[in-house]
């Protein structure tokens, strides 16, 4: 079960170079011929000084150069000098298309898996999000993305140039001097032992330090977000302490796990340069007392040897760089494996109307029957009427109105929406009959008319002026020098929370849905523009249901009936009078707002 799990993320990865597979192919072989020819070099050398400088007859590659080329000769030296350039050149030429394709072929593989991650997210429901902080995810599609993509470029050309060099290399130390050969099949043992013990201590401090990148991240993001609150309670002192002990936990673990990885590289020079010794030993014995190995021969050994250790140094680099990644991947496969909660029906059913019916729904934000937030809520809303939804703070007015969208899916019971189960209908088209103006407005870079068309992309320059209109944004959009081209900034930090809000009401009625919900969309504005709004609706959108969440009694008084909340139920339901006349809740809300409002007169 866990090999076939283990296959089958592999190929999840392999699916990612797609449109990259000529680059990923040729890359390999780039590095095999550039190899080929590295390994040449050094036989070409001690063809040289054995045949060129020191005249032996039995110098290597004497049986395959013509017999024309004399020992000693200048003729001899110039070839095989010439020979060595070319296979400099095509080395390096190799190497150079290699690094090219290898390049191209991890960053289309990171854009490739980048893409599939935020699709993945996308599809996220409200309950999925939950699951994740928003600062993890940007570091898993940042900071373990970029992790993964050195691995595949190392895995295409170090993961195939380090066995080539080892194997090739090995192959021409033991046709030289196999006696003298034996000390790479001593120090190849060693060297692994080395690295498997770094790789398995390695990983779980690798763990620790990404999840301590998380709660950085997490800490500049809070402070960002929440700047005005920050400056407004004097915590300027209390958040750089904050932001300073996250820094100081995440140096602390990269400490911790690079310190463990610093070991690897002594231990290579170590062995590399106890193979140097023993071979400058023995080689130089053979060529002192039995005049049977050439100096050139020797100094060719060195030379393999020098490849074959660093070789077996990129090799382990890749297992500790795999063992860093290891976490990242695994990261990543936490975002790609999550379950889906809310998947759409296969359907073309659309929302032809705006009727909603709650039957017996109970709702809970961790799927627990004994732990409620919502409890036997039934109640029917016909296509048109305005609904206002009053309650205190956390009594489940937001949680209600998104199992409409299906943000989130209920525990028991059903949604209706124009008769049909919100559940028989495709995310896509129950959410283009609904519209969603919720607490924290949110705004994008780029400018107003970008925004709005948010809402509908095909949408008119008259469209948009009259959603403006009906949402009472006109006045001020225009008071603008550049009108609708006017550019809001990141999150729309150029206007103020009243327009803000007013340009999010306006995005949601250029979808001209047939739900629309307004979450409190109206707390920062006035109370003679909020009547100017509601005013709008009743002309010109009569036809259109209309959910007002509000904490202001007036903003609702003159709704079709109004919905009292208490304790995740609804506790009442009637006109303004109605209600003033038989629910002590609503009652005591309404007073209390009077007398709050009369108390600011005075």
């Amino acid at each position: 079960m866990e090999q076939e799990k283990k296959r089958k993320g592999i190929l999840r990865y392999a699916q990612y170079v797609k449109g990259y597979w000529l680059p990923t192919v040729l890359t390999p072989f780039f590095m095999i011929f550039e190899v080929a020819l590295e390994v040449l070099i050094p036989l070409l050398m001690a063809a040289i000084v054995d045949g060129g400088l020191y005249a032996r007859d039995d110098f290597l590659l004497r049986g395959i150069l013509p017999e024309s080329l004399k020992t000693g000769s200048t003729g001899l030296i110039l070839t095989l000098g010439g020979l060595m350039v070319v296979a400099a050149l095509l080395s390096l030429t190799c190497g150079v298309m290699g690094a090219r394709t290898g390049s191209i072929a991890a960053m289309g593989f990171a854009k490739n898996l980048r893409r599939a991650i935020f699709e993945k997210i996308q599809s996220f429901s409200f309950a999925n999000t939950d699951r994740f902080s928003t600062s993890s995810l940007i570091v898993r599609s940042t900071t373990d993305v970029t992790m993964i993509q050195n691995i595949f470029m190392q895995f295409i050309r170090i993961f195939v140039r380090a066995p080539m060099m080892m194997i090739f290399a090995a192959i021409m130390a033991f046709r030289i001097n196999s006696e003298l050969s034996w000390i790479f099949v001593v120090a190849i043992p060693f060297l692994a032992a080395a690295m498997i013990t770094l790789v398995s201590l390695g990983h779980p401090r690798f763990t620790a330090m990404l999840k301590k990148t998380d709660a950085m991240n997490t800490s500049v993001q809070e402070n960002l977000i929440a700047m005005r609150v920050v400056k407004a309670f004097v915590r300027e002192d209390y958040e750089k302490r904050k932001f300073h002990a996250s820094v100081e936990d995440l140096k602390k673990a990269q400490i911790r796990a690079q310190k463990l990885f610093s070991f690897s590289g002594p231990i290579q020079m170590f062995i590399m340069f106890t193979c140097t010794v023993i071979l400058l030993a023995l080689g130089g014995m053979k060529i002192i007392h039995y005049k049977s190995f050439g100096p050139g021969e020797l100094t060719s050994l060195m030379t393999y040897t020098t490849q074959i250790i660093s070789s077996l140094a990129m090799v382990s680099f890749m297992i500790v760089s795999v063992s860093m990644a290891k976490a990242s991947v695994g990261r990543i496969n936490e975002v790609l494996d999550e379950e889906i909660d809310i998947i759409g029906a296969d359907s073309d059913l659309k929302v032809e109307n705006g009727d909603i019916e709650f039957r017996g729904v109970d709702f809970s934000y961790v799927n627990d029957p004994e732990n409620l937030t919502l409890s036997d809520i039934s109640f029917k809303i016909r296509s048109g009427e305005t609904i206002g939804i009053v309650g205190g703070t956390g009594e489940g007015k937001s949680t209600l109105v998104q199992l409409i969208p299906r943000f989130y899916d209920v525990l028991a019971g059903e949604v209706l929406i124009a008769g049909h189960n919100v559940k028989e209908y495709s995310l896509y088209e129950l959410r283009e009959g609904v519209s969603m103006v919720l607490q924290k407005n949110m705004l994008f870079s780029g400018s107003i008319k970008e925004n709005l068309r948010w809402g509908n992309a095909d949408a008119t320059d008259e469209e948009i002026a009259e959603a403006c209109r009906m949402a009472c944004a006109e006045d001020f959009i225009l008071g603008f020098p550049d009108g609708y081209d006017t550019d809001l900034g990141q999150g729309g930090c150029n206007v103020s929370g009243g327009q803000k809000q007013r340009l999010c009401i306006a995005r949601a009625l250029l979808k001209k849905p047939k739900i629309l919900i307004l979450d409190d969309s109206t707390s920062a504005v006035d109370t003679a523009t909020d009547e100017k709004i509601r005013k709008a609706f009743r002309e010109y959108i009569p036809g259109t249901t209309k959910l007002i969440i509000a904490q202001r009694i007036a903003s609702i008084m003159d709704s079709d009936r109004i919905i009292v909340m208490d304790e995740g139920r609804v506790v009442d339901i009637g006109t303004h009078d109605e209600l003033m006349a038989r629910s002590e809740i609503y009652r005591e809300v309404y007073d209390s707002q009077m007398e709050s409002s009369e108390g600011g007169e005075e």
